[in-house]
């Protein structure tokens, strides 16, 4: 592993170590099979807009998905009915309720977001096929598509949903009752049994949340999964109830579109930059991964991710790469460097680190910069000594101060390296 991403992955490992103690929370002993799973596992995974992946912890391990499900086959009824006949069926309003409740809107008598087991319910009956085994083929597909991989299922948790799903049973023949389902309520159901039932690991989910991050196009494979207004409408209603009636405290403490699911997964986007996946099965009374959550508000926190930041870390990029002498390169930044930008800089210097001898990395025109975007920058400073190069920075309002000798000018920096 290169050491810019070594660096990073400490980054990960310690914020994961911080809540490796904690046991709070209860297995979703609800779906019996749920209540089998080992209440140890835990894992972290991040994939950043481009597709390079971190983990740590148990990121092999599988888990169904549960209710994570929720947005993406919200996302496959906008893509393939479009958004007005979605609109029709399924609002987009906070339930402040519990994920199961057994209700309507008392104006309209439709679900109130695509969320909520109603909304997702209802949301299911409107993926097109003329049967069951249609609906749940073109829903693996499109699974798979923001994976990555062929997502399979899990059957011993679909036999145990089907088996103990009378609350869902309830929820789909009221919607029947109001006109809002497509097709037989008990078909729909054991589509739904079935999406809730997919096997994934932490890596699947920030690999799909990378894709949501990308606009709809898988980082790792380059395919474009679904378009950016259905991504769009699907994050905005993560952002206002993904996480059930613990939206608000999300948003304002950790500032990422996200969702939650039974089986302890949490899947997060910070859109433009990188996707989450956590796993962690014990869970609080909302429903939510009482470790996931904490871990999510770490690393917004401490990596600076709430979206709010996102407009100025967007602002951040390599404005030009060139070689102004044989064997010297000069990467100019701009912007606001924050943990994104500094991650994705760091790890292109040190991705064309046989390219240069010395590497000049000039930031005279960076506005802000955040401690872990420093510590990034100073963690190239050492990989550039460790492997034999010189790294000068071009800093004249000492904005970042890493380890790196600073220099005015990038002509004062050529001077200084002897060219």
């Amino acid at each position: 592993m290169p050491i810019v991403a070594q660096l990073v992955q400490q980054y990960l490992d310690r914020i994961r170590a911080e809540h490796a103690d904690v046991t709070d929370g209860r297995l979703a002993d609800y779906i019996p099979e749920l209540s089998r799973v080992d209440p140890e596992g835990f894992a972290l995974s991040v994939s950043s807009s481009d597709g390079f992946v971190y983990e740590s912890g148990d990121a092999t391990v599988e888990f169904t998905i549960q209710s994570i499900s929720k947005p993406f086959t919200y996302a496959l009824a906008l893509d393939r009915i479009g958004q007005c006949a979605v609109d029709a069926r399924i609002g987009v309003e906070p339930s402040g309720e519990a994920f199961n409740v057994i209700s309507v809107d008392e104006v309209t008598n439709m679900p109130k977001n695509p969320m909520i087991n109603a909304g997702a319910i209802a949301a299911v009956s409107l993926v097109p096929g003329r049967t069951a085994d249609e609906k749940f083929d073109l829903i693996q597909e499109f699974y798979s598509g923001f994976a990555g991989r062929r997502l399979e299922i899990d059957h011993q948790v679909y036999a145990s949903e089907k088996a103990t799903g009378s609350r869902n049973r309830a929820i789909a023949y009221m919607l029947d009752s109001f006109g809002v389902l497509d097709g037989d309520p008990d078909d729909v159901l054991d589509v739904y049994f079935r999406q809730c039932s997919f096997k994934v690991t932490s890596t699947d989910l920030a690999r799909m949340a990378a894709t949501l991050a990308r606009g709809g196009i898988n980082p790792m494979t380059g395919r474009r999964v679904t378009d950016g207004a259905v991504v769009r409408r699907t994050l905005s209603v993560m952002v206002t109830c993904g996480m059930y009636d613990a939206a608000g405290d999300w948003v304002s403490a950790v500032g990422m579109p996200a969702k939650s699911g039974v089986g302890g997964g949490i899947v997060a986007v910070l859109p433009g930059q990188l996707g989450i996946g956590v796993y962690s099965p014990l869970l609080d009374a909302k429903g939510n991964s009482v470790r996931g959550v904490r871990v999510c508000r770490s690393l917004s926190e401490q990596l600076g991710l709430h979206f709010l930041t996102v407009a100025r870390d967007s602002r951040a990029t390599l404005r030009a790469v060139y070689e102004p002498v044989d064997r010297i390169r000069v990467y100019e930044a701009h912007g606001d460097l924050l943990f994104c930008g500094a991650e994705q800089v760091a790890r292109t210097v040190d991705r064309e680190r046989d390219r240069f001898d010395v590497a000049i990395l000039d930031v005279s025109r960076v506005d802000d910069i955040d401690d872990a975007a420093r510590a990034l920058l100073a963690g190239m400073s050492a990989t550039l000594r460790a492997q034999g190069k010189d790294g000068y920075l071009v800093d004249p309002d000492a904005v970042i101060g890493t380890g790196l000798t600073a220099f005015g000018s990038v002509d004062d920096a050529l001077a200084a390296a002897g060219r």
